[in-house]
């Protein structure tokens, strides 16, 4: 079982509850949950709690964070946009921090599981579908018209477009799921590789040699990954909100 690749997504209760017969357990995905919001939550605190005129690296970190964020929802959603910055925000240092915790040893990853990921695919849809009919009504829907479409192929384009936003959630969440799936497995299995390889004895842990260079060079990636995936999300939200505040491009 401690080779097992898969074993370390398995949920796992830790306080049994059970109401009306709905399953309401506190689980060790619950408890990273909670452990991420209160990471992310209590490194902004703090590295910008003192202010400095001169920050420090904390502060640094904390300050690149938020213009990073800020550029990259005017650049996708342009200035009006900014009034999700704080969702945008929110979500970038909650996959951000759950990633790099998933990689510590016998922690937990909860962006390896398609619920996490799909539950906050649909709060970026619900965001962007429930502003864009509060803010423009009907107009909204103008976002499955492009502009220039010839009559002949408008209904044809429509239905592409509307398969195409009714995916956004899916695509969203599998993006993140598949790849910090895939990373921990390859990386639990190299490390299996390792174990079995030492267990052979002198020759057995000269060949153990080359998994353990991988899995280095994997854990490297996989922290390379962990921002690159928070990124994407980050940034694919900010193009799906563009259509909440621009719909049809204008």
């Amino acid at each position: 079982m401690a080779n097992d690749p898969i074993h370390q997504f398995q949920i796992s209760k830790i306080v049994p509850i059970e109401i009306g017969g709905v399953d309401l357990s506190f689980t060790n995905a619950s408890l990273f949950m909670v452990a991420t919001v209160a990471v992310a939550t209590g490194f902004l605190y703090f590295a910008s709690a003192s202010k400095s005129l001169i920050p420090g690296r904390a502060q640094s970190v904390a300050e690149m964070s938020y213009e990073f964020i800020a550029n990259m929802l005017r650049e996708g959603a342009g200035s009006h946009g900014m009034k999700f910055f704080p969702l945008v925000f929110s979500l970038f240092m909650f996959v951000l921090t759950a990633n790099l915790l998933g990689l510590f040893p016998y922690f937990y990853t909860i962006t390896s599981q398609i619920i996490v990921t799909f539950a906050l695919a649909v709060l970026v849809i619900g965001t962007v579908v429930g502003y864009g009919f509060y803010k423009h009504g009907f107009h909204f829907l103008k976002v499955f018209v492009p502009s220039g479409i010839p009559g002949i192929l408008l209904p044809l384009v429509v239905m592409i477009e509307i398969i195409s936003f009714l995916s956004r959630p899916i695509s969203l969440s599998v993006r993140l799921f598949a790849n910090m799936l895939a990373g921990h497995i390859t990386l639990k299995v190299f490390a299996g590789f390792i174990v079995s390889l030492a267990a052979l004895g002198p020759i057995g842990i000269g060949g153990a040699i080359l998994p353990l260079i991988m899995t280095v060079a994997i854990t490297g990636l996989e922290f390379l990954v962990a921002f690159l995936q928070a990124y994407v999300f980050a940034v694919l939200t900010c193009m799906y909100l563009n259509d909440a505040v621009h719909p049809g491009g204008h």
